[in-house]
């Protein structure tokens, strides 16, 4: 499955209302403002700049779709947890990315990003609660900041804590993880094709 070498941007969602209408199986990428979503998407497709990044934290403001081809999607959510951010807009942001995980179907499962160094912040772990049983890989990023010692420690330690999600240590600079990462995904889109049509 060469899913991810097609990539392409589809649309910005801004409202509930205006999210793309359902098609094949979804990722959706998670995490803190400024976490590296937009690195470990562009790193996991092959191109430099196919999810928008910035240096600025809570820049992005939109859910961003992005097809694979025809069979797959890639979903860049809106980071979280940046304190600048008007309050008002942290709440939108809440309702959208709240109403796109409940009420979405063809979702197959979340990739939550957090930087290797600080992983499961308390927001992170209230975003955990809210997926519920949604499939989940925590994505430990820029684990080119860390040793090899402290890598496996908080790879083994975020196991622990999340018995029931995928663990991957990743580096969009050093390219650490980004295999592993894609065949895990492609799996996850094969088996939810799989399960919603049957052949």
């Amino acid at each position: 499955m060469k899913t991810f070498s097609q990539a392409s941007f589809i649309a910005s969602s801004g409202g509930s209302a205006d999210l793309p209408p359902p098609g094949p199986p979804e990722i959706a990428f998670a995490g803190r403002s400024n976490v590296g979503k937009s690195s470990a998407i562009n790193a996991l497709v092959g191109q430099k700049r196919l999810a928008f990044t910035s240096k600025t934290p809570g820049r992005t403001q939109t859910i961003n779709f992005f097809a694979l081809g025809e069979d797959a999607r890639l979903v860049d959510l809106p980071g979280y947890g940046y304190a600048k951010v008007p309050h008002a807009l942290r709440a939108q942001w809440r309702t959208l990315v709240g109403s796109y995980i409940t009420s979405r179907d063809t979702l197959a499962g979340v990739v939550l990003v957090m930087d290797a160094r600080h992983p499961l912040t308390a927001l992170d772990t209230q975003l955990i609660h809210f997926l519920g049983e949604v499939r989940l890989l925590a994505l430990l990023s820029k684990a080119d900041k860390l040793t090899r010692a402290q890598q496996a420690a908080v790879a083994k330690s975020v196991g622990v804590s999340l018995p029931h999600a995928e663990v991957q240590l990743f580096s969009s600079l050093t390219r650490q993880g980004v295999e592993e990462c894609r065949s895990l995904l492609e799996r996850w889109l094969e088996q939810a094709a799989g399960i919603k049509s049957p052949r």
